[in-house]
């Protein structure tokens, strides 16, 4: 299937309020402006430089989404030009994060990334550890929280759906309290494979990529 009838397709299987994320990485220049011109505005990288290579050469009116981890030797090359940071993981990220937006007089807006099933490989704050920076949130001028996000793991559909209940009622919980710099807007969770099921039970924000775009070529960035 071609570009457009992916996109046609994953449109027509997700409401109107659910935000796609086309996840670009590893892709090149002129498949982004393919999608583009399908009317694609939000786009996901893994890779800071990735992501700034192509914020200069593609239309500035699109929404970068950087969904990778993010290393704070990294996090001033993004100022400005990011929309939405998905990984945020620690105080010590936050803590960079505030004071390189902090020296550009500018904001960054963030989701909390909650690795759900505490797996080795995977990046994201454990659940027991999710007060400690909500608490260190409210104390930032230049980092506002706007949602969270995780990657949960792989397995069949309804171990992944019970992942996803989860993360909507942790969501939910956190919504009913009062917090500074802190509304829970976005839930962004769900993939390729599974973002069918992460929209039933709450998401409203998908990164497709393969989906979209097909396999990924690793040896072409």
């Amino acid at each position: 299937m071609s570009v457009e009838e992916n996109i046609n397709r994953i449109k027509n299987n997700i409401s109107e309020d659910v935000t796609l994320i086309a996840v670009s990485k590893t892709k090149p220049v002129e498949v982004i402006e393919e999608a583009y011109g399908i009317g694609i505005r939000d786009f996901g990288e893994n890779k800071v430089q990735e992501l700034v290579d192509k914020y200069d050469k593609l239309p500035k009116d699109i929404r970068w989404h950087l969904i990778g981890h993010l290393q704070r030797n990294k996090v001033k090359y993004i100022v400005g030009k990011v929309h939405l940071i998905h990984s945020l993981d620690s105080i010590k990220l936050l803590d960079e994060i505030e004071k390189q937006y902090k020296a550009s007089d500018a904001t960054a807006y963030a989701l909390i990334q909650i690795n759900i099933g505490k797996e080795e490989s995977k990046t994201g704050i454990y659940l027991e550890n999710l007060e400690e920076l909500l608490q260190a949130c409210e104390a930032c001028n230049h980092v506002k929280i706007r949602g969270l996000m995780a990657i949960v793991p792989q397995g069949s559909k309804e171990s992944c759906k019970e992942y996803f209940k989860q993360m909507k009622n942790i969501f939910n919980d956190i919504k009913k309290r009062k917090f500074n710099n802190i509304v829970m807007e976005v839930l962004s969770m769900g993939m390729t494979e599974d973002y069918e099921e992460a929209v039933e039970e709450g998401s409203n924000m998908v990164r497709v990529g393969s989906g979209i775009f097909g396999k990924r070529n690793y040896n072409n960035k």
